[in-house]
């Protein structure tokens, strides 16, 4: 019988590191449409989107136009900078975490 051999683990892709603009968008895009208690079919309606179209922009598979994000920033009645100010503080904590949890293992390994 053949000996089986496992396959090397994939390298670590950058989105592992560091998640695109496109993922944090959409995670925020989503909360504010949780806040406001609203389905996707009604904020999608508003900005003159489809759902599934929304859906792919909140789940980070879309790269949408400015105009686009504009048009669902809208529909949350937020506007683009209070939009990106708030991408950008996610990122910012997700960052930070980041190196919390790096350093805690850097101390372990030390110990």
């Amino acid at each position: 019988m053949a000996e089986i051999i496992p396959l090397p683990r994939s390298p670590r892709t950058p989105r592992d590191v560091e998640p695109l603009w496109r993922d944090a968008l959409g995670d925020r895009l989503r909360r504010l449409r949780h806040e406001r208690g609203e389905r996707l079919a009604d904020t999608a309606d508003r900005a003159g989107v489809s759902p599934q179209y929304l859906s792919e922009i909140e789940r980070g598979l879309k790269e949408p136009s400015s105009e686009m994000i504009a048009a669902v920033a809208g529909a949350l009645d937020v506007t683009l900078i209070e939009l990106t100010t708030g991408v950008v503080d996610d990122l910012r904590s997700r960052a930070a975490e980041r190196s919390v949890v790096g350093c805690r293992a850097t101390y372990a390994l030390a110990a």
